[in-house]
């Protein structure tokens, strides 16, 4: 059994009485040595196609939890997506994590993060001896209430989510509440 000079496998025939096959058994055989090849290379075809769709599919689930943590973090940290996703490469790197795994400890909360990498302007966390980069005056939230509760580290928020509008309504409960 091969496909052109690729050696798929093999076939044996036996009969029930010895000796060779006549042309027509030889015809049979060959044809269910074809049909077994194609069925074998249509099942390994079908198999890598299943692994490589199993496989873009983890890395689709793992790249949204990942953008939903940077912008949980990029909004309580008041920072850019970029500076968010250092961040949490950074700290994964650091603690020999995977990437998307931190991410989801982070949106489930079980793992906080404080810190920035150096750029722009920051200022030392009390507790942590972290950095952040400060918001910007004009900046449509700030996670300022939340880190003085804190007393300097940024707590996760319960809950999941991460879109924009939704943080900024948080923060305005927050302030509305001080």
């Amino acid at each position: 059994m091969r496909l052109r000079e690729q050696v798929i496998g093999a076939l044996n025939l036996f009969r029930a009485v010895p000796g060779p096959f006549d042309p027509a058994g030889l015809r049979v055989g060959q044809a269910m040595a074809d049909v077994a090849t194609i069925s074998l290379l249509h099942e390994r075809s079908m198999r890598r196609g299943d692994t490589l769709n199993e496989q873009l599919q983890t890395a689709l689930n793992s790249r949204v939890i990942i953008e939903q943590a940077k912008g949980i973090l990029a909004e309580r940290l008041g920072v850019d997506m970029s500076q968010a996703f250092s961040l949490l490469r950074d700290r994964a790197r650091s603690r020999n994590r995977r990437l998307s795994d931190l991410a989801q400890a982070f949106i489930d909360g079980t793992e906080t993060l404080t810190g920035l990498p150096p750029g722009g302007p920051q200022q030392q966390l009390p507790d942590a001896g972290q950095v952040y980069r400060r918001p910007r005056p004009g900046d449509l939230t700030s996670p300022a209430p939340r880190r003085a509760a804190a007393g300097g580290a940024v707590p996760p928020r319960r809950g999941g989510g991460g879109s924009i509008m939704a943080a900024a309504l948080q923060d305005h409960v927050d302030r509305a509440a001080v």
